[in-house]
This record gives structure tokens, C-alpha cells and sequence, in this order.
């Protein structure tokens, strides 16, 4: 009898991303003895369970409002930062279409993009593969972040002052190009660095 993975998250909402307690209730008593539960860097849970019995798990998991993502060299699921400016100002339905595209593509590297509401960064999303900064009403775009290793790099702009659905649109791009374009377990920063901004800029634009 073989395990799968998939990874658990409670979403978005005013004021960060929270598991409610009968969430992990349900999550606890059902996924059996042998299960484990890995907490990501990504605000997501790893489950790791009976296959058997895996698809049951999701559904009832699904029922209590949590979202049931792929794990592995995925698009992971948006880091949103904590909306504390308001939902409607810090953009909060906007993150929630943003995560719905694109959470769960295949990739040849995990991907970790992240969600600001304000120039506050409280996701930080200089930090992560691709940032998305709102100001105001429209949206600055950053790629390349690179927290871990000795040497950390702060992600670089990549294009400004577009709207809603263009950044959205640009972001799923980006996504699409590095899954056709990069290498086998390549990460997006060091695919930023051999492509070059200037190409991804052209392959992004239209």
C-alpha cells in the first residue's frame, strides 16, 4: 500500500493566514496513526497518508473550507501578506483569483510567489520567485528572490504600474515559460540569472 503527499492551506483572510482549531480537529482525527504532517516554509501543510484512503481525506478536509493543493516542484500556493490595510484596499479578492490560476502548475523547481496589499511587504515578497507589490490600484511585479543559501538576493523589478488582470496575466506567464524553459530541478532565481530580465520582459510582453 503506497503514501501521497498533498499540501493542506486555510487561504486568505484579513489579517494572515490562520487554521482554525476545528480545522486541525478534523485534519487530526482522520488522516490515521501512520500519517505525518510536515509544516512547509510555504504557509501550507504537507500530509503524508494511506493513498488508499487519501481522496476521502481531501474531500472532508475540502468541507471544512481548507484548500487541498499538489505538493512537490510546484507553483505553490500564494503567500498573501495580512491584507491589514482592509480586503478591498489591499486587494484581497485579487490574491484569491491570483492563487486560483496559478497554484499547482508543474514546475522544475518549486515556486513561491508572493502577495503584497502595500509597499509594507509583510509577505515579503522581495524574497520570494516572484513578487507581487499593490500600490495603490495597480501592481509592481518583481522576480528572482533568493532567501536561502549564503548568498540571499532580493528579487528585481520586472515590470511596473500595470493593472489587475494584466499582472495576473504577466505572473502566468512567467510560470509558463519557466516550466517549458527551465531545467530539472533549476530554481527560478538562478533560471532569472541565465535567461536574463531582458528576455523574460520580451517573453512576458503582449
Amino acid at each position: 500500500m503506497g503514501m501521497m503527499k498533498f499540501a493542506v492551506t486555510p487561504g486568505f483572510m484579513v489579517g494572515g493566514t490562520l487554521f482554525k482549531a476545528e480545522q486541525l480537529a478534523v485534519l487530526g482525527s482522520i488522516i490515521g496513526e501512520e500519517a505525518k504532517i510536515e509544516l512547509t516554509n510555504f504557509q501550507q501543510l504537507y500530509v503524508e497518508m494511506d493513498e488508499e484512503n487519501a481522496e476521502e481525506v481531501k474531500r472532508r478536509l475540502s468541507e471544512t473550507g481548507l484548500q487541498i493543493y499538489p505538493a512537490g516542484y510546484v507553483t505553490k500556493s500564494v503567500i498573501g501578506c495580512n491584507f491589514c490595510r482592509g480586503a478591498e484596499e489591499a486587494g484581497l479578492e485579487v490574491a484569491k483569483k491570483l492563487n486560483e490560476i496559478i497554484a499547482g502548475i508543474p514546475t522544475p523547481a518549486p515556486m513561491k510567489i508572493g502577495y503584497a496589499g502595500c509597499a509594507l511587504g509583510t509577505s515579503e515578497p522581495l524574497l520570494k520567485d516572484i513578487g507581487i507589490v499593490k500600490m495603490r490600484d495597480r501592481y509592481d511585479i518583481y522576480i528572482g528572490g533568493e532567501p536561502k543559501s549564503l548568498k540571499p538576493a532580493l528579487a528585481v523589478l520586472l515590470v511596473a504600474n500595470v493593472e489587475a488582470e494584466q499582472m495576473i496575466t504577466i505572473v502566468r506567464k512567467l510560470v509558463t515559460y519557466f516550466q517549458a524553459n527551465g531545467k530539472n530541478k533549476e530554481r527560478f532565481g538562478k533560471f532569472v540569472q541565465r535567461v536574463s530580465i531582458e528576455n523574460l520582459r520580451q517573453a512576458v510582453a503582449g
